[in-house]
């Protein structure tokens, strides 16, 4: 258990809290609960809504494969080159949206470093319900690589020299070691992701564009009608924070249970 917060702190604690919260509040005292069920049940907020959810779970798929793999070999890795190569895998943190959609688009667009290639082969990325994909695990994939990195260097790796010892391959020691010492880190990476991804705007609208049904994710969907009908923004608004939060608390309930 930590020591008592000094009392200085607490005023702090509480402008930082209400920095969060009042801006959640006025959103939700800007919605018009009589108009809410029609303005979330239209087909166009349904639409956005179903296509967030598949794409952010599968870029959520994406960002746990290539993650996890990713942040061990980080922590592990000791060479002269891991801080530059860390930086520029964690680059997306910081990047505006924008650019990651534009250095996406120079990457797998038709005209692309790659995508004249994969254009031959008859893949098309860009404008499509895969470049959403790409685009929110490019923005996301960092937490994941962050969460494991930090975790693994945290370790000791004494049971991970005792596996060794008794005879267990790398494999097995990853499985039945590693992984369940990395579980807190692991849930808490993956959280953040899938609400990154969920949540994901700049690089999606570069890169895929805003096409109804096929890369019009939620956040798109909000944009445009907060030209058209405010009312339904707030109320699409209001559905992705509540999606959000409900995601987090159900997420990190198991974190909570464990804790000392």
């Amino acid at each position: 258990m930590t020591g008592a917060m000094p009392r200085w702190m607490l005023p702090l604690a509480l402008v930082g809290a209400a920095l969060i919260a009042v801006p959640l509040l006025a959103t939700l005292l800007r919605l018009d609960w009589s108009r809410a069920p029609q303005l979330l049940s239209s087909p166009a907020a349904l639409d956005a809504l179903s296509l967030s959810l598949r794409t952010a779970a599968a870029a959520t798929i994406l960002c746990v494969l290539l993650g996890v793999p990713l942040g061990y070999a980080l922590a592990q890795w000791r060479s002269r080159l891991q801080p530059t190569v860390r930086a520029l895998i964690l680059a997306p943190l910081v990047l505006p949206p924008v650019v990651g959609g534009l250095a996406l688009l120079y990457a797998f667009g038709r005209r692309g470093l790659l995508g004249e290639s994969l254009h031959a082969l008859g893949i098309e990325i860009a404008f499509s319900t895969a470049a959403v994909v790409v685009a929110q695990t490019f923005v996301a994939l960092p937490f994941m690589v962050l969460a494991v990195e930090s975790s693994v260097g945290a370790l000791t790796g004494h049971h991970e020299s005792l596996s060794a010892t008794l005879g267990a391959s790398r494999t097995t020691t990853l499985r039945h070691v590693t992984l369940p010492a990395l579980r807190p880190a692991l849930i808490t990476g993956t959280v953040l992701v899938f609400a990154r991804a969920l949540g994901e705007f700049g690089a999606t609208l570069t890169f895929a564009g805003s096409l109804p049904g096929v890369t019009r994710t939620l956040p798109l969907e909000i944009y445009l009608q907060r030209e058209s009908d405010a009312d339904a923004a707030v109320a699409l608004a209001v559905m992705l924070v509540a999606l959000a939060v409900t995601v987090v608390a159900l997420a990190y309930r198991p974190l909570a249970r464990r804790a000392p």
